[in-house]
């Protein structure tokens, strides 16, 4: 695995994973603005960890195109569930980061 991997690739994919994140934590958790539950807590720094640990680095693709899997299969199903919430919803609360995963979705082919 590569150590404190934190390259601008990296850093922009954290971005998009933590304001999917916030945005199914208030819209379905009910939590303040910037703030989120436990459960959402916990999701979100295993999901900060496991991209600072990416063994692809920068030549990371998204993580539905990845070819190794690296979430454990609770956290697994839980990011899936937000992903699923939140992945439509960013196209109005966040569109150019939407825009740009879905491109880079689409490129990794």
């Amino acid at each position: 695995m590569v150590a404190n991997n934190n390259g601008p690739k990296i850093q922009q994919e954290k971005v998009t994973v933590s304001a999917m994140i916030y945005l199914y934590c208030r819209k379905q958790h009910h939590s303040q603005h910037h703030q989120l539950c436990e459960e959402c807590n916990d999701l979100l720094q295993y999901a900060m960890q496991r991209l600072t640990m990416c063994r692809f680095g920068e030549e990371k693709t998204t993580c539905e195109r990845c070819p190794k899997h690296c979430y454990r299969k609770d956290y697994k199903h839980k990011i899936k569930q937000v992903m699923r919430y939140a992945g439509p919803r960013m196209l109005i609360y966040h569109p150019t980061m939407a825009l740009r995963h879905l491109y880079k979705n689409l490129v990794s082919r």
